[in-house]
């Protein structure tokens, strides 16, 4: 073999050698532009945050029904954006009540409200929640403040990744940093099916500490704010709230009438069967929605 192809063999193991070093460290998270968006999606690889120019939420005052919990937490968003003490916030309940869409819309109502306001609105997907501590390290020295946003958290069994979470929010050496607070809605109040709850009660050697591993992780969020099914008269709140601000032209009584059949075809009443009917008549009148 010549000189030449001992050189040439050498420099393609080099190359591959190189190559399954970079795969196998993490690619360094460039640093966001926070000018180009007030929200961001967290994308775990490579470790980016993308910004979303148009956030899909409805407006604050639509939100019918909850004004004690939206209350709640817009005046837990408002200390927060002051740098004032404020909690971390569960939203747990009824399907469809407009828990998502309260936190989305009350940083956005914060944002407007209070001048020079700079609050960032981060979204990380349940499945990304182990990557918590590495989204924390690139927004802890950000010369913003964030709500870092998880929508329909919940754990099963034999998925650990909630201490990671338990730690995150109040644990560990270097706690939660003083610019992020951390936003989650769930159906469960104690983000862990039941059975999981009770099987740990049933096989443990010391049932009370085992149960207790397992709820306390809800116990990390200050602020809880429970959401229940809503009566009929809040359901057509909700559906007049709607059809009001689209500029929808219909009589109340079949306005009333209609919304009511709906619900019924449902089996159920919320704000999302609200806003579904609401969809369904405009389409049907010809109008489209802002």
């Amino acid at each position: 073999m010549s000189p030449q192809n001992d050189l040439a063999a050498l420099n393609a193991k080099l190359d591959s050698l190189i190559e399954l070093i970079a795969r196998a460290v993490p690619t360094a998270a460039k640093e966001p532009d926070w000018a180009a968006a007030d929200a961001f999606v967290w994308v775990p690889e490579p470790g980016d945050l993308h910004p979303v120019k148009k956030v899909n939420r409805v407006e604050i005052d639509l939100l019918c029904a909850v004004s004690r919990v939206r209350d709640l937490l817009l005046d837990n968003t408002r200390r927060f954006a002051r740098n004032l003490p404020a909690n971390n916030a569960l939203l747990w309940g009824a399907r469809g009540m407009g828990k998502s869409s309260l936190v989305k819309a009350a940083h956005a109502a914060v944002n407007l409200e209070i001048s020079a306001c700079d609050l960032k609105l981060i979204e990380i997907h349940r499945e990304d929640i182990e990557t918590l501590p590495r989204l924390m390290a690139l927004i802890r020295s950000a010369p913003h403040r964030f709500i870092i946003f998880c929508d329909d958290l919940s754990f099963d069994n034999d998925d650990t990744s909630y201490k990671s979470l338990k730690a995150v929010l109040e644990g560990g050496i270097e706690g939660r940093p003083e610019n992020v607070i951390f936003y989650a809605t769930s159906n469960r109040r104690h983000l862990l099916p039941r059975d999981m709850i009770e099987n740990e009660r049933s096989t443990a050697i010391n049932p009370a500490e085992a149960v207790e591993e397992k709820v306390s992780l809800s116990d990390r969020f200050g602020l809880w704010l429970g959401f229940h099914k809503c009566s009929q008269d809040d359901y057509l709140d909700m559906v007049r709230g709607y059809a009001a601000h689209h500029g929808l032209e219909i009589e109340d009584e079949d306005l009333r009438a209609q919304s009511l059949e709906w619900a019924t075809t449902r089996g159920s009443r919320s704000g999302r069967v609200a806003y579904q009917f609401i969809q369904d008549l405009a389409g049907r009148l010809g109008k489209a929605l802002s």
